[in-house]
C-alpha cells in the first residue's frame, strides 16, 4: 500500500487497543487482583457472603445478569473503538497531510508539507509486538503537529520517506505502488497455508525486535555517531542531581549516627526516585545513534521502546554545544538545537532537541558537520575547537575587553564571537562552557541592548533571535562600538543569506 497517493487511508487495525483499550485491560486486571480471594471462594469453596453488593447479586441469583451486563459494556466499548478507528482516516497529497477523526465531534487537521520541521517514529514495546509504530509530523506553528497513531511498522518507515521527499520540493515519481499490508510487507500469496502466513508474521516480528535501530543501508557508516555504554552511564551519573542525592545520603548517615531515624523516612523516597531516574535516563538513551541521511539528520535511541527523529536540512535555527563542569575531566560535550517544531520548553520537547546527549570533541565536530554540511572545512574545524576549549586571547574570536570583568569576573576572557561565511559563533562561560552556532539564513532578528551599568562601562548586549528552545544566542558584554557594528552587519547578512538559501528545498532540481 502506498500511503502518499492522495487517497484516504485507515490506521493499523490494532490502533484501538494501543490507544485506549489497554486502560480497560489494566482496570480488569486491578479488579481481578482485588477479587481473587472471592473468586477462589466462589469456584473452589462454599462462599461465605456478607452484605456488600456482590453478595447481594449472588444471593438474589443475578450473577448471570451481572455477567451479561459486563459483557454488554465490553461489547459497547469495542464497538465505540471500532467505529472510532473506521472514522479516523488520513491522506498525503503533494502539498498537505490531512487527518480526519472523531465520532460525534469531528476534527480535520491539515499540515503543509513545506512547513514540516521533522518527522519522528516511536515504537513502544506493545506496539512492536503488534508490528505497529506511531508517526509524528512536526510542523512549524502553535499546536500544528500531526500524529498518525498507529501504522504498520515497515509502512511507517516508507511513509516517512515519501513525506520527506515531498517536503524537499522533489516531484512525485510516477511509479506503480507496491501492494503492502499494514505491516509494510507485500501481500502474501492467497494460496499460501495459514501456517506459512503465521510463520512469516512471527519471523517478521522477531526480525524487527533483533534488527538495529538504524538500518545499515539508511546512512553511510562514516556518518554514524554512537555513544559507548560506559560514557552514557557516566554522563547520567555526573550531574547536579547526583550531587544533591549524595548530600541527602550524607544527611541520612549523620542522622543514623546520632540515633535519629526521621531522616530515613524523609530522604529514602528521594533516593528511590533517584534510582528510577537513572534507570529511565540510561534505558531511554541506549542504542543512541546520530547519522546523516539524504533527508536530514536522523537521531535514534531506545532499547525496548525505540524512537527516531529525522531533522530535514534547513530546519535547525540554532545549535548549542555545552560542557557541564563535572564532564570537563572526561572531555564530554552535549549538542542541542532550536527548531520551530519543538519551540515549547516542556520536558518532551527538551529531549527531542538534544541531538547528542554526550560525546567527545570528535563527536561534536562530526555532528556539526551533519547539521551544517557547508561548515566542515579545515578552518571551520579549527574555529569549532577554539570555540569549545579556548580560554580567550588571540584565537580569531572578537573577545570582551578587560573592563567586562566588572560584570563577568570569571568568564570575560572566554566571552566573544566570530563570523565565518553564513555562520555566527558565540562563545561564553568558564565553569560551564558554551558555544552557540547560528546560521544567518535562519536568523529572525537581532537586538541591541544597553542598560545604565553597561553604558557606564561602554559595553552592550547583543541578542540573536531565533525560534524559542534550549539554545540562547546572546552575548552580554560586548564593546559598545563593536556591538553596534555586529548588529548592523548581522542584520544585513541575514537578509542576504536568507535570499539565496535553498537548503529547505533540498530535493528540488
Amino acid at each position: 500500500m502506498r500511503f502518499a497517493d492522495g487517497a484516504w487511508h485507515r490506521l493499523h487495525p490494532a490502533t484501538p487497543l494501543l490507544r485506549g483499550g489497554l486502560a480497560f485491560v489494566a482496570i480488569a486486571g486491578f479488579v481481578i487482583a482485588n477479587l481473587r480471594e472471592r473468586l477462589v471462594d466462589f469456584f473452589f469453596r462454599v462462599p461465605q457472603f456478607g452484605d456488600d453488593p456482590i453478595d447481594e447479586i449472588v444471593n438474589h441469583g443475578f450473577v448471570g445478569w451481572a455477567l451479561l451486563g459486563v459483557l454488554g459494556v465490553l461489547l459497547a466499548i469495542i464497538a465505540v473503538f471500532t467505529v472510532s478507528w473506521r472514522m479516523h482516516t488520513f491522506r498525503i497529497t503533494d502539498d498537505l497531510v490531512e487527518v480526519r477523526s472523531g465520532i460525534l465531534l469531528r476534527t480535520h487537521r491539515r499540515a503543509r508539507l513545506d512547513r514540516i520541521q521533522g518527522v519522528s517514529i516511536s515504537r513502544n514495546l506493545l506496539a512492536r509486538i503488534f508490528g505497529a509504530a506511531k508517526l509524528d509530523i512536526t510542523v512549524a506553528g502553535n499546536d500544528a503537529n500531526v500524529q498518525l497513531a498507529y501504522l504498520g511498522s515497515a509502512a511507517t518507515d516508507e511513509l516517512r520517506r515519501e513525506i520527506l521527499t515531498l517536503a524537499s520540493g522533489a516531484r512525485r515519481e510516477a511509479t506503480e505502488p507496491v501492494a503492502l499490508d499494514q505491516d509494510g510487507a507485500e501481500h502474501p500469496d492467497a494460496s499460501a497455508s495459514t501456517g506459512a502466513r503465521l510463520g512469516g508474521l512471527v519471523n517478521r516480528r522477531v526480525g524487527e525486535f533483533l534488527a538495529p535501530e538504524l538500518d545499515p543501508d539508511a546512512a553511510p557508516p562514516e556518518s554514524v555517531v554512537r555513544i559507548p555504554l560506559l560514557r552514557l552511564i557516566g554522563s547520567v551519573v555526573l550531574t547536579g542531581f547526583t550531587v544533591v542525592l549524595v548530600m541527602f545520603i550524607i544527611a541520612i548517615a549523620i542522622g543514623l549516627s546520632q540515633g535519629e531515624f526521621w531522616p530515613v523516612l524523609v530522604v529514602l523516597p528521594v533516593i528511590l526516585g533517584g534510582g528510577s531516574f537513572y534507570i529511565r535516563r540510561v534505558s531511554r538513551q541506549l542504542r543512541y545513534t546520530i547519522a546523516g541521511t539524504p533527508d536530514g539528520v536522523r537521531v535514534g535511541y531506545g532499547l525496548l521502546s525505540t524512537n527516531n527523529d529525522t531533522l530535514p536540512p534547513g530546519r535547525i535555527h540554532a545549535i548549542g554545544v555545552d560542557q557541564p563542569l563535572l564532564w570537563r575531566p572526561f572531555g564530554w560535550w552535549r549538542v542541542r538545537v532550536n527548531t520551530a517544531g519543538h519551540a515549547s520548553r516542556d520536558r518532551q520537547n527538551r529531549e527531542n532537541t538534544t541531538v547528542l546527549p554526550v560525546g567527545n570533541g570528535a563527536d561534536v565536530r562530526a555532528v556539526l558537520g551533519l547539521i551544517l554540511p557547508s561548515f566542515t572545512d579545515a578552518e571551520a574545524q579549527g574555529i569549532i575547537e577554539s570555540g569549545m576549549v579556548s580560554r580567550g586571547g588571540d584565537d580569531g574570536f572578537t573577545n570582551a575587553p578587560r573592563r567586562a570583568a566588572w560584570l563577568r569576573p570569571f568568564s570575560w576572557r572566554r566571552t566573544g564571537f566570530r563570523e565565518h561565511g553564513s555562520i555566527v559563533l558565540l562563545r561564553r562561560g568558564v565553569l560551564s562552557r558554551d558555544l552557540v552556532v547560528v546560521p544567518l539564513a535562519r536568523l529572525q532578528s537581532v537586538a541591541l541592548e544597553q542598560g545604565p551599568v553597561h553604558r557606564m562601562l561602554r559595553l552592550a548586549s547583543v541578542r540573536m533571535q531565533t525560534v524559542s528552545g534550549p539554545v540562547a544566542a546572546a552575548l552580554e558584554v560586548v564593546p559598545a562600538d563593536t556591538a553596534l557594528a555586529l548588529y548592523r552587519r548581522t542584520a544585513a547578512d541575514a537578509v542576504e543569506w536568507a535570499s539565496v538559501d535553498t537548503s529547505h528545498h533540498w530535493g528540488a532540481s
